[in-house]
């Protein structure tokens, strides 16, 4: 069977219980309305959501007739919908669960179901296990009942009006647009000129709404990407971070001298952003984008506010927190960790393009609320004559020249990640590309940051070694720091830490 883990299921369109079909949906609703009537959640409200892949229709529909017929009062999104805008609606109608049928970013022969809990945020373990011990008890046939779209129990979404998925809609939207003022971006805003992506999936016209709600009405998007297409025609990985996959995005930009480059994945809950330079444009890595969006939360945040981000990411968060006042927070890989961070979390991001700009509302990494506050910070750079370039300058002339990069290693299986893991474990380097480290075992740390990686650290070094989740890989996350003597100063340390990455890329492609 696909197995139940913290986000719900994932896998390839197929029969049989190994594939996502009716069947494996209907299983899996059954088993978690089992569960959640366990609780005491029993006759809740479980919200329902899809995207726009094959089969997303249908497994939602099963989705809210099995809920329905275990006696929930199911809301249906009854059109293809953001991921953020069920996390959203989930802790807007204080639902017990909610479902988006989406498999995000991954190839077009894939689908999925994922799963918030009371509250809006992923479940974790040991919700997973007891999940899916649930849905392995399920006997056949499963019930269903007869569902309608915007159906739901009138106590609790009667103020939701005559068309509650629109409402819901209107809710998210008036959210979005009040963010830049609600953190503080009260100062003056040049015009600015946007080039989006939706990369065929569902995000463009809520990201174009969005933004035009906000005050930036100048987007040009990518018409080839604009529509969900559930085939992904123009891309082979519609990710925004896959080399290619931004390339119309980019050209686009130049094309109508754009200020801001904004790419969000199919289900619209990542970003990544683009900028222009002094060699063309390109995309920012998500650590970059997560640096800025965090300084930018944190100039008006409250004193001694949390931002988060995780193990993988870059350390340069780190030291922009306390220069700014704010405590800082390190998790595991998924948000699924990062919204439980702490007290008073007003940021959170990995550096996968996830950032989740708005916590006290949506408690999920959110692709339409981070472009909109990208943007009016760009606006309110170019307002002052400068640029977001500018800005990771300034940074790394504060801080130091923060570069990342990461390498993954294709294996035979999953067995053999495991076995490079183990053998490094037993025998760990003294110094990895001429520099002394240290090892960290974290599947030996006590505690929330367990995990199965090897940290190596060093003088102005990071390599962080983990198998990845889903694939037989072994996922390397590099980072160097260079000091900076001002700003005339950078590009040489640039180019010191581009060539220290590149022994870094030599000593993982040899594990």
């Amino acid at each position: 069977m696909l197995r139940f883990g913290t986000a719900g299921l994932r896998g390839p369109l197929a029969d049989g219980p190994d594939g996502m079909n009716t069947e494996t949906v209907a299983r899996a609703t059954a088993g978690l309305a089992a569960w959640l009537r366990e609780r005491c959640l029993g006759g809740g409200v479980v919200v329902v959501g899809r995207d726009a892949r094959h089969g997303s229709a249908e497994f939602a529909a099963v989705t809210a007739e099995v809920f329905a017929a275990a006696g929930f009062a199911v809301l249906s999104l009854p059109d293809p919908a953001p991921t953020p805008l069920v996390a959203f609606a989930v802790r807007q109608l204080r639902a017990v669960a909610g479902v988006q049928i989406t498999a995000s970013h991954n190839p077009a022969t894939d689908n999925g179901y994922k799963v918030y809990l009371d509250g809006g945020s992923q479940l974790i373990p040991p919700a997973d296990v007891e999940i899916e011990a649930a849905i392995a008890a399920v006997r056949t046939p499963i019930q269903r009942a007869d569902h309608t779209a915007g159906a739901g129990d009138p106590r609790v979404i009667a103020a939701l009006g005559e068309n509650p998925a629109a409402e819901l809609v209107r809710r998210y939207l008036a959210r979005a647009a009040s963010l830049p003022a609600l953190l503080g971006g009260h100062g003056p805003r040049a015009e600015v000129r946007i080039a989006l992506t939706a990369l065929h999936g569902v995000g463009g016209a809520t990201a174009k709404a969005a933004l035009a709600a906000a005050g930036f009405a100048d987007v040009h998007a990518v018409a080839e990407q604009f529509e969900p297409d559930p085939d992904f025609p123009t891309v082979s990985f519609p990710n925004p971070e896959e080399p290619g996959a931004a390339d119309l995005l980019l050209a686009l930009a130049a094309e109508v001298d754009a200020d801001i480059a904004i790419a969000i994945d199919p289900d619209a809950d990542r970003c990544a952003v683009g900028i222009p330079g002094a060699d063309g444009w390109r995309m920012l890595r998500g650590d970059e984008t997560g640096v800025l969006l965090a300084d930018r939360v944190l100039r008006t945040a409250p004193p001694d506010a949390l931002v988060a981000t995780t193990i993988v990411s870059s350390r340069l968060l780190s030291r922009l927190a306390p220069a700014r006042g704010a405590r800082y927070a390190e998790t595991l890989t998924g948000f699924k960790w990062l919204m439980r961070a702490g007290d008073g979390l007003v940021y959170a991001y990995e550096e996968a393009i996830g950032h989740c700009v708005d916590p006290e509302t949506v408690r999920d990494k959110d692709g339409i609320t981070a472009a909109v506050l990208a943007v009016d910070l760009a606006a309110a750079l170019k307002a002052a004559g400068r640029t977001l370039a500018d800005e990771l300058d300034d940074y790394a002339v504060e801080f130091g020249v923060h570069a990342g990069d990461q390498v993954s290693l294709r294996l035979p299986d999953s067995a053999a990640a495991a076995a490079v893991l183990d053998r490094l474990r037993a025998a760990p380097p003294d110094a990895v590309a001429g520099c002394p480290v240290t090892c960290t075992d974290q599947s030996l740390v006590r505690g929330r940051l367990r995990t199965d990686a090897l940290i190596f650290d060093g003088d102005g070094l990071r390599v962080v070694i983990r198998p990845s989740g889903t694939e037989p890989k072994l996922k390397c996350y590099l980072e160097v720091v260079e000091p900076v003597g001002g700003h005339s100063g950078v590009e040489a340390a640039r180019k010191a830490a581009a060539e220290r990455l590149s022994q870094l890329r030599e000593f993982c492609s040899e594990l």
